[in-house]
């Protein structure tokens, strides 16, 4: 699974994945998972917004066990954020059929789409769509790049965008997801497990900074007669660094476009993306206020209009205590050492759906911590210790 998985979506130069949402690559990865669940006769579907299912058992039932992950990528990303947990899943599966156990309860195996929001700037969007978290209006507003709508992406791919919107029912008939994803961090590096449980995932938002400026020629326009945003862009992204720092935060402008965007010309426009992070919602928020402040003020000193805006933004999630104790019990069974429980900066569908249904994480270990970059990797030892704790998990939750 993980040689025919790894050989789409691939830039031979970069070595990392563009598998962007609703592209000829994305598509190639759509195509693996419904092979991956008809090889091994389950049911398959695609719900209303794009994201796939594979069932073993009756979907219907209700309280079905669910897991997976997602398959696409951020630009250049690496091979095992997202597609390590859906392999992961299906290996998983194929271990409790070598138990011989049999699932007392329906369990199925997804793919949600969008979920790093690389092409159209919004993470999740396949599980926020299904939680009622992105409304219509709002989606099919949502435009890459090239200016192409998510809509208009959706519908080349074969899918109809007049369908998307929340899924209730779909919802009601999870009893509990539980995702594994590869570590996007260290804190499992310098120890002896190979697997960790999420405790909760940091509250975290992206804001755009429109940094208005004068365009003018570079050759001829005097140091003192500039109004170039670029200093008051650039002043703001160290500004982000220090003030993240101090309050033991995250912050990043890892995005940035420049109108006219000319070698030798003067900016009139750049354009950032700040993604902030922290562990609760008043560093969060003071860090923010901050760089905002930094912005403003240095804007005023070059004579730049300075305009921010919040295009997302997630509080903190804290997975359900009963279902993450209940993962700790099954993976630390027979009076074995206790699995490490770790809170995360990072983004998950699972943090998405856990404000309808009881979600978790599993994470495997990361011997460098280097995420969202061809860098990224697992031991094969360790892959395959999450596969059977996912396993353990599943049969756990689903075969009692």
């Amino acid at each position: 699974m993980w040689r025919d998985l790894g050989a789409i979506g691939r830039d031979k130069d970069s070595g990392g994945y563009r598998r962007l949402a609703w592209t000829p690559a994305d598509a190639d990865c759509r195509a693996w998972f419904r092979a991956q669940a008809e090889t091994r006769g389950l049911a398959y579907e695609v719900d209303r917004n794009g994201n796939q299912w594979a069932w073993l058992g009756d979907p219907a039932a209700g309280d079905a066990v669910v897991t997976g992950s997602h398959l696409d990528s951020v630009p250049d990303g690496g091979a095992f954020d997202g597609p390590l947990g859906v392999v992961s899943s299906f290996a998983a599966l194929d271990e409790l059929r070598a138990r011989g156990v049999r699932p007392s309860r329906p369990l199925a195996i997804v793919n949600f789409g969008d979920e790093e929001g690389a092409r159209f700037g919004l993470a999740c969007v396949g599980s926020r769509l299904t939680a009622g978290q992105l409304g219509l209006d709002k989606a099919h507003a949502l435009r890459d790049a090239e200016g192409i709508s998510l809509a208009q992406a959706m519908e080349r791919a074969g899918y109809d965008p007049e369908a998307i919107g929340p899924d209730p029912e779909r919802l009601a008939r999870i009893g509990a997801f539980v995702e594994l994803h590869v570590e996007q961090g260290r804190a499992l590096a310098d120890t002896d497990d190979a697997v960790g449980i999420a405790s909760a995932i940091w509250p975290h938002g992206r804001w755009r900074f429109d940094f208005h400026g004068e365009a003018n020629h570079a050759g001829t326009t005097r140091i003192e007669d500039r109004r170039d945003p670029m200093l008051t862009y650039a002043n703001t992204v160290l500004a982000a660094r220090k003030k993240a720092r101090l309050a033991g935060a995250l912050a990043t402008f890892g995005k940035v476009s420049v109108e006219p965007n000319g070698v030798n010309a003067i900016p009139s426009l750049v354009r950032g993306w700040l993604d902030s992070r922290a562990a609760d919602q008043g560093t969060l928020d003071l860090v923010v206020a901050e760089i905002e402040k930094a912005a403003v003020e240095r804007g005023e000193r070059d004579g730049i209009d300075v305009r921010i805006t919040r295009e997302s933004f997630t509080p903190v999630i804290e997975f359900e205590h009963a279902l993450r104790d209940e993962l700790g019990r099954i993976l630390g069974k027979d009076g074995g050492t206790a699995v490490p429980v770790l809170g995360t900066g990072a983004g998950h569908d699972a943090g998405i759906l856990s404000g309808a249904v009881p979600t978790a994480m599993l994470f495997v270990r990361n011997p460098t911590g280097v995420s969202h970059s061809p860098a990224e990797t697992a031991s094969e030892d360790d892959c395959l210790a999450g596969v059977t704790a996912l396993a353990d998990v599943l049969e756990g939750l689903a075969c009692r």
